[in-house]
């Protein structure tokens, strides 16, 4: 700074007195999640309200607002971390409360954000999922929840109670083209992934065709704003079209 330019104010961070202790509300939802007393419903909205922890590994004295008003460091911009779910994809760990952070690694260092604030971040980073808690009572966010969160929007899962909704299983038939190979298309809760797109198949495809109906399947899914944008993970299950 050059003789006679006036000092600029640095905001104080609003998390300036936060003692690291959990939020109330996100701790009573996960305990209640944890029990099987109330929904994931319930614990993304308590998510978009709360302050949590996001894990940096690296060290450096300088504190500056990043992408999304999430603090870092100015020195190690690549402190934040991830951690692998089972499928291969990339989650933004986040925590309730420096003990479990901790215990997690005792070498991290919080970084405190607002829930939203969290899930613009992961999305920033390009990964799919928040996972609240890893290495205890692991909660996983999935990725249209996060979306939700970060718009400042209502969360509707896929899936509720055991059935698809109407909505998604509507965009489903409305994406896909029936035709003499692929007879008729339903969606249904999955086993492996959240929803199952169910093919019924005309009887004595050919292998090139068989595989011609999934890439366009997949294809015309891919284009489908309800379902990228309601649907975590998809898995095709075939079945023979009486």
């Amino acid at each position: 700074m050059s003789d006679g330019e006036p000092a600029k104010d640095i905001p104080e961070s609003i998390f300036a007195d936060d003692d690291g202790s959990a939020d109330a509300r996100l701790a009573q939802a996960l305990i209640r999640f944890s029990h099987a007393k109330t929904t994931l419903s319930d614990v993304v909205d308590a998510l978009a309200y709360a302050r949590v922890l996001i894990p940096v590994l690296a060290s450096g004295d300088k504190r500056v607002m990043g992408e999304h008003g999430v603090e870092k460091d100015e020195v190690a911009t690549t402190g934040v971390v991830a951690v692998q779910m089972p499928d291969g994809r990339a989650a933004l760990p986040v925590f309730t409360d420096v003990d479990a952070m901790k215990a997690w690694n005792a070498q991290a260092r919080p970084i405190p954000a607002e829930g939203p604030r969290a899930a613009l971040a992961a999305i920033a980073e390009g990964w799919s999922s928040l996972v609240i808690n890893p290495g205890m009572e692991t909660v996983l966010i999935p990725r249209p929840a996060v979306w939700a969160v970060g718009q400042g929007e209502d969360w509707r899962p896929a899936v509720i109670d055991g059935t698809v909704s109407d909505e998604v299983r509507e965009a489903v038939a409305s994406a896909v083209t029936v035709d003499e190979a692929l007879r008729r298309v339903e969606a249904a809760p999955g086993r492996g992934a959240e929803v199952a797109i169910v093919l019924s198949l005309s009887p004595g495809l050919t292998q090139p065709e068989l595989d011609a109906v999934l890439e366009r399947v997949q294809r015309e899914l891919a284009h489908s704003d309800v379902v990228a944008q309601r649907v975590d993970t998809l898995e095709l299950r075939l079945a023979t079209a009486p």
